[in-house]
């Protein structure tokens, strides 16, 4: 696993320093390596697409809430990429060009998209992305050989991630406006981690708040445009030694803890599911 200078490009500059708190270093967990998985929103959704192609031996499944095609922001204009734009058959063909380019050398073999389970997701009211590039994300993994490569499109959906639960301080699914978590009658995080992981456990709506840790990044990295500390979730069992897989949950632009708190850590549902299926996040 080498360069893949494309993956920051287009996310580095949402990710902002969080608020002090207790830090801790990340503890030794027994991670099952064979199941780690990613998955984002918006800007967030753009890394875990670049994850997922420059690391695709690492991760072996990929979640996309509102995001873009892997390099499109490296090519074109932003806004090419989003605001509901089409983008093109030949645009298509260009990044493709450089993804064979790389492949098992800039990033990893893309011969392993073939193996990644993939979950797409957008919203008919999303102006912000919008179906058409999701649509593009859908085209580009299936020429690269992703098994079954479906896309969930919610009428009357904006650009939010979606949850079947009410939390305080979110809008309506309808509206596109911080903290971007919404109660749209659909379970994102059991949507995407039951595409993962297969059938699931019933989830715990009160996750225990002593499982949630914030830990110290700056010793895995200097890149500043990484914040110096970020959040795992880690369930008793997994934290008592049980090997537990891992999920990679990524925030969108505005959704730092500076901004919104812990509404991304804890109003998403990533936990609530963790906590009885023995994954970490």
């Amino acid at each position: 696993m080498t360069n893949f200078k494309s993956g920051l490009m287009a996310t580095a500059l949402c990710f902002t320093t969080w608020a002090a708190h207790a830090v801790v270093s990340l503890p030794a967990l027994n991670v099952d390596t064979t199941n780690i998985t990613v998955s984002g929103l918006s800007s967030g959704a753009v890394m875990a697409v670049n994850l997922g192609y420059a690391y695709s031996a690492t991760f072996r499944g990929v979640g996309v809430f509102a995001g873009t095609p892997y390099l499109c922001q490296y090519n074109y204009p932003y806004a090419s990429c989003q605001n509901n734009n089409v983008i093109s058959a030949a645009m298509l063909s260009n990044m493709q060009g450089e993804i064979d380019a790389w492949s098992a050398n800039a990033i990893d073999d893309k011969a392993n998209i073939q193996t990644q389970e993939i979950y797409l997701f957008t919203g008919t009211k999303d102006t912000t992305v919008g179906p058409r590039p999701m649509q593009a994300v859908q085209t580009q993994y299936a020429n690269n050989g992703a098994p079954t490569v479906s896309l969930v499109q919610r009428s009357n959906t904006a650009h939010v991630f979606p949850t079947d639960f009410a939390a305080a301080g979110n809008n309506p699914c309808a509206v596109s406006l911080t903290p971007y978590i919404s109660n749209c009658s659909y379970d994102g995080a059991k949507a995407v981690l039951g595409q993962f992981y297969g059938a699931l456990q019933p989830r715990n709506n009160t996750p225990s708040s002593s499982n949630y840790l914030e830990f110290n990044q700056r010793e895995f990295t200097s890149n500043l445009g990484m914040a110096s500390t970020g959040w795992t979730y880690v369930p008793a069992t997994c934290a008592a030694g049980a090997k537990c897989k891992l999920h990679v949950a990524i925030h969108g632009c505005t959704q730092n803890y500076a901004s919104i708190g812990d509404k991304f850590i804890k109003n998403t549902g990533y936990t609530r599911w963790a906590d009885t299926n023995n994954i970490i996040v």
